[in-house]
């Protein structure tokens, strides 16, 4: 069995940036996560603080039965959700 070659320190900075950029650019990985929003019925504007336009969000936490979907385009700083009943959640926001 054969030692792996070393690599100068160059071309393993070259290959580990190659290999790891594209995990760190994951949109997921970059976020934020939202603790006890109350929501009630309707519509509901809640600020993600991502300061940039969301690509998405993930309920993480639920503490009642409700229909909950996204009532609004995204944008820069509020995320509207639109739930039919009153609950809590939380969200991870990106």
């Amino acid at each position: 069995m054969s030692l792996p070659q070393k690599l100068p320190l160059e071309l393993m900075q070259t290959k580990w940036a190659s290999e790891i950029n594209p995990v760190l650019k994951f949109p997921p990985i970059n976020g934020v996560l939202l603790k006890n929003i109350a929501l009630s019925i309707g519509d509901n504007s809640i600020n993600h603080l991502l300061q940039r336009v969301q690509q998405g969000w993930v309920l993480t936490d639920q503490d009642a039965s409700a229909n909950i979907y996204r009532g609004k385009a995204f944008n820069s700083l509020t995320l509207t959700l639109t739930s039919d009943a009153v609950v809590n959640i939380s969200i991870w926001c990106y």
